[in-house]
């Protein structure tokens, strides 16, 4: 831990109560001048850190940035975000550079996260808008010790734990568009982007990215989206916090995990079901074949799509991007 950080977290601890300057050099082994030089960076990030000739100092209130100072203080999990966590104020795309790192062989729970990307990604070559300090722009490094063909399960667990840490902890009436869109009133929210690396013995590794629209003014979205965008800010009225909402998804994210770690994919799937939004929808998709246009009928036990074509055939999608139709 840097002097900086152990600063920072001997402020943190004092739960907005007076801490001596001397008490702070003595405990840290460091002149009182170093800690007041500590204490005006942290002020020039954005920490309201007031002072005190008499009393000292004490920590007002934290910037909402997602740095692993803000989310990993208080982070309720074992695994996910513990052990590396890299954050950076800019960035081309997260889910770039946590391939780079889990190529490099960074452990599994490995979070990588940004203020802002400038070449941010979603689905088929798509770029996600990433404007600085108005949403969650993640990925993620997992590792997991599945059988191959399950791997579909992880990006349903994924949309399950997200659709409901927006319930949850914003009452929002988020919804699963399948496979890897969250959707409020039929406008998008969220996406996830998974990636992964597989060879002969199963999977190696899988990228999983996060992007969520949070704080965003609703007409400052860009015109070329395929689904209508919204945000945290356009539904609730107000602004949202985003540091609690990445440390309630990462909890939300690992129960999930573990869950289907040890075999037991019955509560995602369920859950999954339950709010998806095509299930019993008229669809239609781009396939091998073709196009195809049917009735979702039901999500089955590797998270794949199930559509009925209205001739007594059942297709199994594994993935692909769907539009839905006007029902009858």
């Amino acid at each position: 831990m840097t002097l900086r950080e152990s600063v920072l977290l001997a402020l943190k601890e004092k739960n907005g109560e007076w801490l001596s300057g001397e008490a702070l050099s003595t405990s840290l082994n460091v002149s009182r001048s170093m800690v007041w030089k500590y204490i005006k960076q942290l002020q020039t990030e954005g920490y309201k850190v007031e002072s005190s000739s008499r009393k000292g100092y004490r920590l007002v209130a934290c910037p909402d940035i997602l740095s692993g100072d803000e989310v990993c203080y208080g982070l309720n999990t074992e695994v996910l975000g513990r052990r590396d966590y890299f954050y950076y104020p800019r960035i081309d795309s997260t889910n770039k550079q946590a391939r780079v790192l889990a190529s490099q062989g960074y452990p599994e729970g490995t979070v990588v996260v940004a203020d802002m990307q400038t070449e941010g990604r979603g689905r088929r070559g798509r770029s996600w808008y990433s404007p600085a300090g108005q949403g969650i722009y993640m990925s993620l490094i997992l590792r997991p010790h599945i059988p191959l063909k399950e791997i579909s399960r992880i990006s349903l667990m994924t949309a399950v734990a997200l659709a409901e840490t927006l319930q949850e902890e914003l009452e929002l009436p988020a919804r699963i568009k399948w496979p890897n869109d969250i959707l409020i009133n039929n406008r998008k929210v969220a996406g996830i982007l998974s990636e992964a690396i597989t060879d002969m013995d199963g999977i190696e590794y899988i990228v999983i990215g996060i992007g969520i629209n949070i704080n965003n003014p609703e007409n400052d979205f860009p015109n070329d989206f395929r689904t209508d965008p919204t945000s945290i800010l356009a539904e609730k009225k107000q602004p949202a916090a985003r540091i609690k909402l990445m440390q309630s998804l990462l909890a939300k994210l690992e129960h999930h995990y573990f869950m289907l770690q040890n075999g037991d994919f019955g509560q995602a799937l369920a859950t999954g079901k339950s709010l998806s939004m095509v299930i019993g929808q008229v669809v239609s998709l781009e396939t091998s074949k073709g196009l195809v246009t049917g009735r979702a009928v039901d999500i089955d036990d590797n998270g794949f799509l199930l559509v009925d074509d209205g001739s007594g055939v059942i297709h199994t999608v594994i993935s692909g991007e769907i539009d839905v139709l006007p029902g009858e």
